[in-house]
């Protein structure tokens, strides 16, 4: 049946790498730390789709440079691999500006929802293969959400920075076919042209804002200075700039007291980057504003949280007059 071969039969990867000199061979560093980088995206999402397959690669083709990765089913139905390598080539084939949740959930609805694929299902002799991927499908669907964007994101940018060093490549292809290698099942170019848009240009991620934080303080700074306080939140010893200057001038001038287990509740910014794995790093934290400090457990408002009070309470009579003109 065609559908088995266009959904249930897809197993393997290719990247083609054309050159634009008509040769057969590119650096060698380059060519593999690109694969080192796709096989970290393999891991990824292999790992928390908690989808068990040997990778293998096989010999490299000539039209320039091809590489064909295998995955071998290890007790995995068909459908769970198909969507596999469906996905994993769209992650290649995604810019930076496409959310890894929209990439997942379009390749939900190219794997089950295939027309061939909802027509074999709904065969009454097929019914218990029809419950069977039902639960696939709602079980991947769940998986998916646990797989870490930063982590692909910066793993694609490394491949196609890495990539973007070879001045003879002039495009990659990326398939998705079977064990037989038929063409045109899924494929698509990205040239060396628009390498650029999958190359993260910071390791710097948009920061955090906890707007209620608070912060039991260990070490104030009782001078002038770019000092950094010592803090506990959410459990864990923390240094942070206090870039309140109005808090500031209040602890200087000796109007906040400060003793074991003084806290604030405050606006604490928390900035972060990307290594080179992958992995979200915190570089630093940032105490914008204080909203109120502690004395004998009595919460003391500063004139920071005086104005975000006065601010919501104006908002809130705003939304209320509105509300009420609606009845009129």
């Amino acid at each position: 049946m065609k559908s088995e071969v266009k959904i249930l039969g897809l197993d393997t990867i290719e990247l083609h790498y054309w050159l634009n000199d008509g040769s057969h061979t590119m650096d060698a560093y380059i060519f593999n730390r690109c694969e080192h980088e796709f096989l970290g995206i393999i891991n990824e999402v292999t790992t928390k789709l908690k989808i068990q397959v040997d990778v293998e690669v096989e010999p490299l083709g000539e039209g320039g440079i091809r590489a064909w990765f295998k995955f071998a089913k290890k007790n995995e139905k068909a459908i769970k691999v198909a969507f596999l390598v469906y996905l994993l080539t769209q992650v290649l084939l995604t810019p930076l500006t496409t959310t890894l949740e929209y990439t997942t959930q379009k390749a939900l609805e190219y794997i089950f929802e295939d027309r061939e694929l909802k027509e074999l299902l709904e065969e009454k002799k097929k019914e218990e293969l029809r419950q069977e991927i039902i639960k696939i499908k709602a079980e991947t669907e769940r998986l998916c959400d646990s797989i870490d964007e930063n982590k692909i994101k910066k793993k694609r940018s490394n491949y196609y920075e890495e990539a973007s060093k070879c001045r003879k490549i002039e495009k990659i292809t990326v398939s998705a076919t079977d064990a037989e290698k038929t063409p045109d099942l899924i494929s698509h170019d990205i040239l060396a042209t628009e390498f650029k848009q999958y190359i993260m240009t910071s390791d710097d991620l948009e920061p955090d804002c906890d707007d209620n934080a608070t912060i039991e303080i260990i070490s104030p700074v009782l001078k002038k200075g770019k000092y950094q306080w010592l803090g506990i939140y959410c459990g864990g010893v923390i240094q942070f700039k206090m870039k309140s200057d109005e808090f500031k001038n209040m602890v200087l001038t000796g109007q906040v007291p400060f003793k074991n287990g003084s806290s604030i509740v405050c606006q604490l910014v928390t900035s972060k980057k990307i290594d080179s794995q992958g992995d979200v790093k915190v570089i630093g934290y940032e105490v914008t504003k204080v909203y109120k400090f502690f004395e004998n457990d009595t919460p003391i408002e500063t004139p920071e949280g005086r104005r975000k009070r006065q601010k919501k309470e104006a908002e809130k009579n705003q939304m209320e007059l509105f509300n009420a003109e609606d009845f009129n």
